[in-house]
């Protein structure tokens, strides 16, 4: 077989309206680097505004349509149409949007052709696979393209404002759902002077919509997330409560933006006509789930449509892609992230390797075979184990079970942890027996402050470990000081002790103040 590089074909969309592209003149060096032979379209980022000679320029060649499609790995942003199927080559990749929940005939096929498809859009929720989340990416840019088409459409200020010639009101915006586009969209009217509500079937969210400067609005009716963080389907208790608040609040608001999605399902209705109706003349709906059958009724998807009594229901379906330049970059790169995750040897070589979760999940067909669904993906922050590590880890259990040196079995775990313990207390035992009476009590207070700071610091939040930090370094500052006035007592142990301690609380609160200082500067605005 050959080692020569594999060519990596980029394509113009041929979907009506489409302005992104998969990859960028500046994400197109990190693809060669992978030692790809990178060719695109003539003119597929001219929609995006990347003329021929950039990509050129980044050291792509630019070839003709069906040399692109024959390439070897095709990167695409929406899924393909039955002519651009028939057009890949036998054995070659595809990577696109391609929804295969929602698009099983799709998915069966692609499975005809002797392909491999892998869809960014199926991209799990974990946290090593940030920088390829597309989905996410696409929702920033739409959340925030959301509320300034809001802002064209309800042509007044959002701002309040006290003039000469009178006073303007702040605009009332309200946001339904606050997942990544719900956020965007929260920032974004925020920082136009809007007055900012919003809910969400997920409590542990109300945090995040006040530290964006907006109120939360709680439905007061229990409802779970799932274990990939989304919202499940609503209970009927949770649906009642809320077209009650909805109602409420159509009477009060002028922008309303919805961004409610279940995976897999049709999007919810949110606002019936009736709320709709509810509403002033003049004021404006957002449904960002036009695509998936719309949040609001009435909502006609790719169009902006104006009800009876004057309010404007904008459904479009383009969002993220009307801020072409920025949408395309960041899909770009994206995709780049996705190539070096599949070329671990950069040798212009894509490896899928089906025991990497995320591969796995992103794969919807194999060499013409069918992998879709998936197993399901533990969602957890911790990376899993690479392959190096796994044979090591392996022969664990086989080497416990083995006789050792002296001919008799090793200790499990558990035994060995109980016999450290047991040693321990012993030791802990006769360090009481034969110590002062003082020594006694500050092993006490010692061993209860260890107990207590155990399980109080595990039960904080990961999210409160860095504002938790700034609490320990007044604890180092009494280690401290605590340490200087033992330092000059004339006992070298006492000395060495205490310049340790000195030492190591001193590094405790300079790092501590660092890593907080710096977190806090991510929230300044500049």
């Amino acid at each position: 077989m050959s080692h020569s590089a594999q060519r990596l074909g980029v394509v113009a969309e041929s979907a009506p309206g489409e302005t992104r592209v998969a990859a960028t003149p500046a994400t197109v060096p990190q693809l060669v680097s992978l030692g790809y032979e990178v060719i695109v379209e003539s003119g597929a980022g001219r929609r995006s505004g990347y003329t021929d000679e950039e990509y050129g320029r980044a050291g792509a060649r630019i070839a003709g349509h069906d040399e692109t499609w024959a390439a070897d790995i095709v990167l695409k942003v929406n899924a393909p149409t039955a002519d651009e199927i028939a057009a890949l080559r036998d054995g070659a990749t595809l990577v696109s949007l391609i929804g295969p929940a929602a698009n099983p005939a799709l998915v069966d096929e692609l499975a005809r052709r002797p392909i491999t498809v892998l869809a960014m859009d199926a991209v799990p929720r974990v946290s090593r696979a940030q920088a390829l989340d597309v989905l996410s990416s696409m929702a920033n840019i739409a959340g925030y393209r959301a509320v300034i088409e809001a802002a064209h459409a309800f042509g007044r200020l959002f701002t309040g404002q006290v003039t000469a010639a009178g006073k303007v009101p702040p605009a009332k915006v309200l946001v339904a759902g606050a997942g990544v586009a719900g956020l965007a969209a929260i920032a974004t009217a925020t920082s136009l002077g809007a007055i900012v509500r919003a809910t969400d079937p997920r409590p542990e969210v109300a945090e995040q919509v006040r530290s964006l400067g907006a109120e939360y609005l709680d439905v007061g009716v229990a409802q779970e997330s799932g274990a990939d963080g989304y919202a499940r389907e609503t209970t009927q208790d949770y649906d009642r409560r809320a077209a009650e608040m909805y109602a409420e609040q159509a009477a009060e608001v002028d922008i309303v933006i919805t961004t409610a999605l279940i995976p897999g399902r049709p999007a919810p209705r949110l606002l019936t006509a009736e709320h709709v109706a509810l509403m002033r003349p003049g004021s404006v709906i957002v449904d960002m789930a036009a695509a998936q059958g719309g949040n609001v009724e009435g909502t006609v998807p790719g169009e902006a449509v104006v009800t009876g009594n004057g309010v404007t229901i904008i459904g479009y379906t383009d969002l993220a892609g009307r801020l072409p330049a920025q949408a395309s970059q960041l899909f770009g790169t994206n995709v780049a992230n996705l190539m070096k995750l599949l070329t671990p040897g950069k040798d212009g070589r894509l490896v899928l390797d089906f025991d990497d979760m995320v591969q796995r999940a992103m794969t919807v067909v194999r060499d013409g075979e069918k992998t879709w669904p998936p197993p399901p993906v533990p969602v957890s922050a911790t990376p899993a184990a690479t392959p190096a590590a796994r044979p090591a880890a392996a022969p664990a259990p086989a080497r416990a079970a083995d006789p050792s040196p002296a001919g008799r079995p090793q200790s499990p775990p558990g035994r060995r942890r109980h016999l450290i313990t047991a040693a321990a207390a012993a030791a802990l035992f006769l360090l009481t027996a034969f110590s002062p009476n003082a020594l006694i009590e500050h092993v006490t207070v010692f061993v209860l402050s260890i107990v207590i700071g155990y399980y109080v610091i595990g039960n904080v939040h990961h999210a409160l470990h860095t504002p938790l930090m700034s609490i320990t370094n007044a604890i180092s500052g009494i280690i401290v000081v605590g340490a200087l006035l033992q330092i000059g007592r004339g006992d070298a142990v006492v000395a060495v002790l205490s310049f340790a301690a000195i030492l190591l609380a001193s590094i405790n609160i300079v790092g501590g103040f660092a890593v907080t200082r710096r977190m806090l500067g991510m929230f300044t605005r500049s």
